[in-house]
């Protein structure tokens, strides 16, 4: 798994050193063409203007890709055969990596995010990677817009960093997650996830690594990152 930098915008080297309109990620055997708005930092310095970004939480992390992402990507070729056919639901899908390796795989994919134009790049990416579109969807997910039960598989890359993303995130799983389903969520050793953990272990839940992987960043870093994938499930009574 290496990050292959748009040949236009790249100095050379492994991972970017400047910001690129469009990226390639190889995964799953393939190339991904992604289109993506301008940089986080321009992005963040555009919400200065208006404070009530920051307090509906409308952080511009969509516009990058994570490592997580490529990560869970090889995961779900890993489990084809069990998502192929399937109700999947994508948590947070970005620019929609995950959720186009998942509809390229055979599962019935609903991807959502919580920003409207996240979801607008995600769909230029279907066609730009000639893949069915899944059902993208904007949704928050502290007000779940799916049915109760209906998903045999959810996943998300990286999706939480703060602690108090961690019960809406729960209460999601639990709303969604059909009786017999799993989540499976990629995460680059951030601390928030030993809270995700504990809380996992005392709400009825189950959780194992099941995947770990060492990703190429997309920007240039000395070091490549541990990402690892946690299947969850309903703890057995």
């Amino acid at each position: 798994m290496r990050t292959l930098p748009d040949q236009e915008n790249s100095a050379g080297g492994s991972g970017l050193d400047a910001y690129a309109p469009r990226i390639c990620v190889r995964a799953c055997g393939r190339a991904w063409e992604l289109a993506r708005a301008a940089d986080l930092e321009q992005l963040w310095d555009a919400m200065t203007d208006d404070p009530r970004n920051f307090e509906d939480e409308r952080l511009p992390y969509w516009t990058e890709l994570w490592p997580s992402s490529v990560a869970l990507a090889e995961w779900l070729a890993l489990r084809r055969e069990e998502i192929a056919g399937r109700a999947c639901l994508d948590l947070g899908c970005g620019l929609g990596l995950t959720a186009l390796v998942g509809q390229w795989l055979g599962a019935r994919v609903t991807a959502v995010d919580y920003e409207e134009a996240a979801l607008g790049f995600a769909r230029q990416n279907a066609r730009l990677n000639q893949v069915p579109q899944p059902l993208w969807t904007l949704m928050d997910w502290r007000r779940p817009a799916v049915r109760a039960g209906s998903m045999a598989r959810i996943w998300g890359g990286d999706i939480m960093y703060e602690t108090r993303f961690v019960a809406p995130v729960l209460r999601f799983l639990q709303h969604a997650l059909a009786p017999d389903g799993a989540a499976w969520v990629a995460e680059p050793g951030r601390a928030v996830y030993e809270a995700f953990l504990h809380a996992l272990h005392h709400g009825g839940w189950q959780g194992r690594r099941v995947h770990a992987a060492q990703v190429e960043p997309l920007y240039a870093q000395p070091v490549p990152v541990t990402v690892q994938v946690w299947e969850i499930r309903r703890r057995v009574r």
